[in-house]
């Protein structure tokens, strides 16, 4: 589990997600800091007006240029400029519900990311156990084959006597074929069941397939879990922000209709030679700007925004309603499962118990061997339930924490 939080690629998938949230909620700063951009102009030209206006900003009027033939026709005038331009943001209340929701945003990452690790525990655990059962059908599958082959060779040997049909070795030898084919299936599932685990702990993709090795399959009776819905679980934590998110918007395409305020400044250096730097110049300001009408963008944008809220809305009710009922269906399964083990674990005793009487009976020639070939899947068959029971019955459990971890 470790491993996999460390290396899964959909974690730091999620993480990477996160992060851009975080790196566009922090682009709102801009809201409350300035802009500052400089530059460098190169402007040459005959237009009278320019041209006037070039001598203007280099500060080199002379009385002879008011000469009307002069103002007239200049010729050609070059002016090189540099500037410093600033734009400060002053009371924009749209940017500030605007930065509201992206902060929002945010959270919702954060949650996703703590829930994809919550997540991802789960889906180890589950591919374990998983794994763990593979191994109990091997055990299981191989000691009934020995059991199989004894039964067949018995056969053979009374066959061989005249003592049983040929019926009966067909017989034995289809159970072998069947126990055999099950047990080799069994091999390919623990091999599946590793590539699964090591995919989770994104072990590398090296040609030859890692097995791993586990634990006995036991039932998990030891799991600290309150089977109680909880609104604080991160993915609900994650629905809950990105409405209050929606709810920013809203205000957010509301404060459209209110005027914005910004100020503004300009410092200039003008001269008639490159990279001269002669004449410097200022301009500074204030802007009140006021939408009164923008085409009813504004107010489809509100409407909008409240139908976006009012759908998130319906959503987070709906997951939580969902997840209520799926911790709900959890907790009896649990008990369903509690319930299943307990039979599987009798069925169990009876059936070692049926294949003891049938055995003995047919060394008495009592029972045929169809009756002690059915009793040997029986018991093979009931060992096989109660494992893939404690198997279902340890997922659930981890799914139930999963389902309650309050993070």
């Amino acid at each position: 589990m470790n491993i996999a939080v460390k290396n899964n690629n959909n974690i730091q998938i999620a993480e990477l997600d996160r992060k851009v949230a975080n790196a566009d909620y922090h682009q709102t700063d801009a809201i409350f800091l300035p802009q500052v951009s400089v530059g460098y102009t190169a402007l040459t030209t005959n237009n009278p007006l320019n041209a006037f206006g070039f001598l203007l900003q280099q500060e080199s009027v002379a009385a002879a240029d008011f000469d009307p033939s002069k103002l007239n026709n200049p010729g050609a005038t070059q002016n090189y400029g540099a500037s410093v331009d600033v734009k400060m943001p002053l009371v924009n209340l749209d940017l500030i519900y605007a930065r509201k929701a992206a902060k929002k945003q945010d959270e919702v990452y954060k949650y996703k990311a703590a829930y994809m690790k919550d997540y991802i525990s789960f889906e180890v655990q589950k591919a374990y156990t998983q794994l763990q059962f593979a191994y109990q059908a091997r055990e299981i599958l191989s000691r009934t084959l020995v059991d199989v082959k004894q039964i067949h060779q018995s056969v053979e040997n009374f066959y061989n006597k005249g003592l049983v049909q040929k019926s009966d070795v067909l017989n034995a030898q289809v159970q072998v074929n069947t126990i055999e084919s099950a047990l080799a299936k069994a091999e390919s599932n623990i091999a599946n069941a590793s590539d699964g685990l090591n995919l989770l702990m994104n072990g590398g993709d090296d040609s030859k397939s890692q097995l791993y090795i586990t634990d006995s399959l036991e039932q998990k009776s030891n799991l600290e879990v309150s089977p109680e819905f909880s609104m604080n679980r991160s993915d609900v934590m994650a629905m809950q922000s990105a409405l209050d998110a929606s709810k920013a918007m809203v205000k957010s395409s509301a404060m459209n209709f209110l005027p914005k305020i910004n100020a503004f400044g300009s410092y200039q250096l003008n001269d008639s030679k490159i990279f001269k730097f002669q004449n410097d110049s200022y301009l500074a300001g204030i802007n009140l700007s006021w939408t009164i009408f923008s085409g009813n963008q504004n107010r489809s944008k509100v409407r909008s925004a409240i139908f976006q809220r009012d759908k998130m809305k319906r959503e987070v009710d709906d997951y939580i309603d969902k997840s209520k009922l799926e911790v709900n269906k959890t907790a009896r399964d649990i008990q369903d499962l509690n319930i299943e083990i307990r039979k599987q674990q009798s069925s169990v005793e009876h059936a070692y118990e049926a294949l003891r009487i049938t055995n003995n009976r047919y060394k008495e020639g009592l029972a045929s061997t169809t009756d002690l070939l059915t009793s040997q899947a029986q018991l093979s068959q009931q060992q096989l339930g109660l494992a893939q029971a404690v198997m279902t019955y340890n997922i659930t459990r981890y799914y139930q924490e999963l389902l309650t971890t309050i993070k």
